[in-house]
């Protein structure tokens, strides 16, 4: 049986295509990124806010939470968040479409990471692939153009 299936495999790779490729998908929303997002992340589809068992969609840039029995997606938070502060709030980077389908999953994972303030932000990051965000506090110093140029390494012009 096993010299079968090693023979069947050698046939298979004998008729793969020798002009085929590989091709390799590598996505970066760096930029879209809040700078009250944590840094480490070159590609995030949405933060769950464990504090207040709510996401935010980073590409759309709104906030989806739950609210009179539905999922509400909206351009900021609802009025009896006013105060939460969502630089020192800890935030999970979850890469999936429609996080909150499985929201009574992520809130017993991440339950334990309420009150914690433990999240490096964009804002005070001087690593300079965040400068590339416009509302980075040294976006000044970012030298790519969102084309695949090279970026500012953080320590002033070129010359």
């Amino acid at each position: 049986m096993k010299k079968t299936i090693v023979i069947l495999a050698l046939l298979l790779i004998g008729f793969w295509p020798a002009e085929s490729t590989a091709q390799v998908r590598v996505s970066f929303n760096i930029g879209l990124q809040p700078i009250w997002g944590p840094v480490g992340y070159d590609y995030v589809d949405y933060y769950y806010l464990p504090d207040i068992d709510a996401y935010y969609n980073v590409p759309e840039r709104h906030f989806v939470y739950y609210e009179n029995g539905a999922w509400i997606n909206s351009g900021s938070l609802p009025a009896r968040y006013h105060d939460f502060d969502l630089f020192h709030a800890h935030k999970v980077v979850i890469n999936e479409d429609r996080p909150w389908m499985r929201n009574e999953e992520y809130r017993n994972r991440y339950s334990s990471y309420k009150g914690h303030h433990d999240n490096e932000f964009i804002r005070d990051s001087h690593d300079s692939r965040y400068f590339e965000n416009k509302d980075h506090p040294e976006h000044d110093k970012w030298k790519g153009n969102g084309h695949g140029e090279e970026h500012g390494n953080g320590k002033g012009p070129r010359k």
